[in-house]
């Protein structure tokens, strides 16, 4: 601060040391900011892991619902709730970072999407950002930042809401917003001007995606107190039911059927009596002696029946289990499965034959196999799956008359051959060159001119979108007993080519030959010539 009795040099003098002083405390060193992005990859990795980890959660939450859903089905019902509202406020945060990147960095939406964190050119400005997240405010709550702490604020107040009052005190949700803040001079600020003013863009970054785990966090909570909620419960079970849970009702030939049979309800600490027989709807309980017994451990109780003949196979049961007063209770079970020859499915999408040096479609599936199971190879070439499609890409090379593309899977965690298909290899056939859409024929010489180039133009029976190019060609004219002979180098007419044709009469003729055209295999082929008369 400067003295009352100092010299207006002596002020100046001190005005520009405070000027530097700022200038030195916003200057941010390498090894600062390359901290903030480590700090942030650390954090994306973390938020990664624990989103693979609330998604056990659901899974097992969902699971509990499938087997009781009457007295599991509204604590269901508010997980997905919570799910839905924490995937809503990450897509917004989510927003935010790239609508941060696009302002500072000067780019487009899109392109922030696909930018990386280290390539971005203005990781150390400060200005842009704070003037994104602050606005034209004072205290932050005209710009992102105080939409953001809105959409904080009524996250939190929502996901406490679906949690029962008497278990409210177990959670801790974070995403605190009304804190007690101060500034590098120890003043009072709010959580927008804490969080957001003259922060510099990586550091905005690394607090937006600290604050997704921190929404992550918020939802694993809340959906664990629920998930406790249910055995928290004092319920009564009166209507016991058995679940029959299939790992598959489609088996092949040689497998086998497996399934847990499951009682909703039953102490785990005991293990029921279960019998069965195949090929009934029903099993009745005189029949219990000529049945099979099934092996329970835990309260669940395992079936494993051999697939030794293809159909639909139909299995019943009956389950015995202790009620309170120690009686055994009789509950009926039933389902079916069906077994399958090992298939396979395998066409050409445009046709039945492979084309040499270009991408053949080809879709492959097989029923009762997710696509994403099967494992198929080529012979010869390569096999490639198209990206974001169901379909492949066969590329067979020169000098084969076949390809077979063998098809495997894995089905319950084991690889199985699926079948074979063979297919015929062939040279793609010629184009017909063209000019002006005709190969021969009578002809306008204007319209030639205005062609001005031969096109190779594939037949029209033929599927594939492929392109030839012209190498070179001859053009031969007549004038009266002379037979002028002009040469190109590709596919269009040279000027000389135009200035012949231009003075032609009609009646006369015009040869185009020795056409070379190239393909997408790269192979040169020699196409048929193309004679016209002046009309």
């Amino acid at each position: 601060m400067a003295a009352e009795n100092e010299t207006p040099r002596q002020k100046m003098i001190s005005i520009m040391y405070l000027v530097l002083t700022a200038l030195l405390a916003l200057n941010v060193s390498k090894e600062v900011i390359n901290a903030f992005l480590v700090v942030n990859e650390s954090v994306v990795i973390n938020n990664e892991n624990f989103a693979k980890k609330i998604r056990q959660t659901y899974d097992t939450f969902e699971k509990d619902y499938n087997y009781n859903p009457t007295e599991v089905g509204p604590f269901w019902e508010k997980a997905k709730e919570a799910r839905m509202m924490s995937s809503d406020l990450m897509e917004y945060i989510e927003t935010l970072k790239y609508e941060v990147i696009s302002y500072t960095e000067k780019i487009s939406l899109d392109s922030a999407k696909a930018i990386q964190l280290t390539d971005i050119q203005a990781k150390d400005n400060y200005t842009e950002p704070t003037n994104y997240f602050i606005g034209n405010s004072n205290d932050g709550s005209a710009g992102k930042a105080g939409e953001l702490r809105i959409k904080l604020e009524q996250f939190r107040t929502q996901m406490t809401e679906l949690v029962d009052e008497r278990y409210r005190h177990k959670i801790r949700l974070g995403l605190e917003t009304n804190g007690v803040y101060y500034d590098a001079d120890k003043q009072l600020q709010n959580w927008e001007m804490h969080q957001f003013y003259y922060t510099i863009l990586v550091a905005d970054i690394a607090i937006l995606n600290n604050l997704i785990a921190q929404v992550y966090n918020a939802e694993y909570d809340i959906v664990k107190n629920l998930y406790e909620a249910i055995s928290a419960e004092d319920y009564n079970y009166d209507n016991v039911n058995v679940k029959v849970l299939a790992r598959s009702n489609y088996v092949f030939v040689g497998d086998s059927y497996e399934a847990e049979i499951v009682i909703a309800a039953y102490d785990t600490s005991q293990n029921p009596e279960a019998y069965y027989l195949p090929g009934i709807d029903s099993l009745a309980v005189e029949e219990i002696p000529n049945a099979m017994n099934l092996s329970s451990s835990n309260g669940k109780i395992n079936v494993n029946i051999p697939a030794t003949r293809a159909g639909v196979q139909k299995f019943a049961g009956i389950v015995r289990v202790a009620n309170n007063l120690g009686d055994l209770e009789e509950y009926h079970f039933s389902d079916e499965f069906i077994v399958a020859k090992p298939s396979l499915t395998v066409s050409a999408t445009k046709m039945n034959v492979l084309y040499v040096g270009v991408d053949n479609n080809i879709s492959i599936s097989a029923p009762g196999v997710p696509e994403e199971k099967l494992m198929p190879t080529i012979s010869i070439g390569s096999l490639e799956r198209i990206p974001n499609s169901e379909e492949w890409n066969a590329n067979v090379p020169v000098g084969y008359r076949q390809a077979t593309i063998k098809v495997s899977a894995l089905v319950n965690g084991t690889m199985k051959e699926m079948g074979i298909q063979k297919f015929r290899v062939k040279k793609l056939p010629d184009p017909v060159a063209t000019i002006a859409n005709k190969s021969q024929g009578f002809i306008n010489r204007d319209l030639i001119v205005a062609a001005g180039s031969i096109v190779p133009k594939m037949p029209n029976d033929f599927e594939y979108d492929l392109s030839f190019k012209v190498k070179s060609f001859m053009m031969t004219v007549q004038r009266g007993f002379t037979v002028l002979h002009y040469k190109a180098k590709d596919g269009d007419l040279t000027e000389e080519m135009v200035n012949q044709i231009r003075i032609m009469n009609r009646g006369q003729n015009i040869l185009f030959e020795d056409i070379v055209a190239v393909g997408p295999d790269g192979d040169e082929r020699s196409l048929s010539p193309i004679v016209f008369s002046i009309n």
